[in-house]
């Protein structure tokens, strides 16, 4: 699969999904917790606090804050993983996959209105 945007229809496109993410899902998140979020969905587990911070160039104070305020909004979980008492692992949970998700049909959703707004060409 390919995409080709110009730098505005890509922006113009992550501008059109983050209003209707707003409208739609409510709970916003800020760029980092969402990068944290999406790679913990997307990626392979298991996701640990140092991991996240080492992926992100972060100190883990800051994973563990953002992990905060997911876990708030139920979108992620942590539990001491049983191997190594030292390690939190941090699960993904059904509100967070319906979150993600949803995120995902918006982009669709958002993309599908900019190729349909392209003029065609012959």
């Amino acid at each position: 699969m390919s995409v080709d945007l110009r730098p505005s229809e890509a922006l113009g496109l992550w501008h059109a999904a983050t209003l209707e993410h707003v409208r739609l899902i409510g709970p916003d998140l800020t760029i980092r917790q969402l990068a944290i979020l999406l790679h913990i969905y997307l990626a392979a587990p298991p996701h640990t606090v140092r991991g996240l911070a080492a992926m992100l160039g972060v100190t883990k104070p800051v994973i563990t804050r953002a992990l905060d305020t997911m876990g708030h909004m139920g979108l992620v979980r942590r539990v001491r993983d049983e191997r190594d008492r030292r390690n939190v692992v941090i699960k993904r949970t059904v509100e967070g996959s319906l979150f993600v998700e949803r995120l995902g049909d918006i982009i669709i959703t958002e993309g599908r209105k900019l190729t349909a707004a392209e003029p065609k060409t012959p």
